[in-house]
């Protein structure tokens, strides 16, 4: 099949490289000349495991193209797919005019038939919108070119997005159009043989999904740091609650790791964007407003475990940091709790030595050159003559160090644990003084 994808951004560009690794004819679109240029030649804008090998190979089969050509893109795809950014604004509200743009950009060039499909995190009445704009644009060349509007949200996971497309456990798709069910049905075939994965309803039903869906996730993470909060006060160990609480098969083990907080670019952005929906239907989303708070906080935990230990003097302190994305196999650095950490640090006079096996480059992009900023090339070389260890990120290459080495490095055998990788009874025997997430009263009292 023959498909536009406008938008080479995260979601876009692993919509476009997935479809196109299956056999369907897939034409990119973006309006920076200079990203394009880097596509059609392999060069991908961000880390996503598996996914420059998609690219290359699809390209190089001339299954996959990229074009910054409006009037190509829209003549090229029966299907054509928005995946263009929704930005917040300040009131948490999704900001819809990229959105918008590329429908009437759709509107101004189709000759025949079309598929418009959402695949945009967007709120609810979004399809009506770009139905809208789609009409009007059609109204001022004065034709009647018949389209439809489909909702088709993504469920993909950084750091496993590969897979999550390939063998995906749900493909959400809204629409009353019988044709356009049967293109998406066709289109997704490929993913779809060992049993029916495909869960079709209506437009905004397949909107409210999206968020849902990732509200809930966000909504366990949240509940988790709240029990650990507790359980810190309380003197249990948050590790062995989970346990517990994770057997129950109503419950299970998924995302109820504590830890300092949720980042990226889908919880924090839609969770706010939900709770903006329904101030606008004069609903007051009091879960939800819990879930964004209690995870705001979070993300000052180790700061706060920091502070008490220094005495609240942290100036001039040296602190190595491990871990710098939002979570382990990306290079995101949106929301990420280490954005949090490391400006508290600077506020208070300490420096950061840092290193991540990714996010070195996005961190060097986001904050430049600074005095009080280190980027190294190792774990080992962030921990030289730093007053303490803090981890933020639970990359796989963390779970294991060498703890003789780690406590020679350290002026101060100190760990401040954001994502509970080791065992507390262990690290004391070790020597070290450790601060883990909800591990008992024993961290509240140093």
């Amino acid at each position: 099949m023959k498909v536009t994808v406008f938008g080479t951004g995260y979601v876009g560009l692993v919509t476009g490289a997935c479809l196109a690794d299956v056999g369907h004819d897939v034409l990119c679109v973006d309006i920076d000349q200079k990203k394009v240029d880097n596509l059609n030649a392999g060069i991908i804008p961000i880390y996503e495991p598996g996914l420059e090998a998609i690219v290359k190979q699809a390209v190089q089969h001339g299954l996959l193209k990229f074009t910054t050509s409006m009037d190509l893109a829209v003549q090229h795809g029966e299907l054509q797919f928005i995946a263009v950014g929704t930005p917040s604004g300040e009131d948490g509200s999704a900001d819809l005019q990229y959105v918008v743009a590329v429908a009437k950009t759709i509107g101004q060039r189709i000759t025949d038939y079309r598929v418009v499909v959402n695949k945009s995190t967007v709120p609810i009445g979004t399809a009506e919108i770009v139905h809208a704009a789609l009409t009007d644009e059609l109204g001022k060349r004065g034709v009647s070119i018949p389209f439809d509007v489909v909702s088709n949200p993504e469920f993909l996971k950084e750091g496993a997005a590969i897979n999550d497309f390939m063998k995906p456990d749900r493909i959400v798709v809204g629409t009353d159009s019988e044709k356009a069910e049967q293109l998406l049905r066709e289109l997704y075939a490929p993913f779809n043989r060992s049993h029916d994965r495909m869960i079709f309803m209506d437009v905004r039903s397949a909107e409210l999904t999206k968020y849902a869906a990732n509200a809930m996730l966000a909504t366990k993470i949240s509940f988790i740091n709240e029990m650990a909060n507790l359980a810190e006060l309380l003197g249990a160990d948050i590790e062995k609650v989970r346990n517990g609480i994770g057997a129950d098969p109503r419950i299970g083990y998924h995302f109820i790791y504590p830890g300092c907080g949720y980042g990226g670019s889908c919880f924090p952005k839609d969770v706010k964007a939900l709770i903006n929906i329904a101030r606008n239907v004069d609903y007051k989303a009091g879960l939800m407003e819990a879930v964004d708070k209690v995870n705001q906080a979070q993300k000052s935990k180790l700061f706060t475990y920091l502070a008490r230990h220094f005495g609240n003097d942290l100036k001039g302190k040296v602190f190595a940091l491990w871990g710098l994305s939002f979570k382990p196999n990306t290079d995101d650095m949106r929301e990420a709790p280490s954005r949090v950490l490391i400006e508290a640090l600077w506020a208070a006079g300490a420096k950061v030595q840092a290193y991540d096996p990714v996010a070195m480059e996005e961190t060097q992009h986001i904050y430049g050159l600074r005095d009080d900023l280190k980027l190294v090339g190792t774990k080992e070389a962030a921990l030289e003559r730093a007053d303490a260890l803090i981890i933020c990120t639970e990359w796989k290459n963390f779970r294991a160090p060498n703890f003789d080495m780690l406590k020679s490095a350290l002026r101060n055998p100190v760990i401040f644990d954001g994502r509970n990788l080791y065992e507390p009874d262990r690290m004391a025997s070790l020597g070290f003084e450790y601060y883990a997430v909800g591990r008992g009263l024993s961290v509240v009292r140093r």
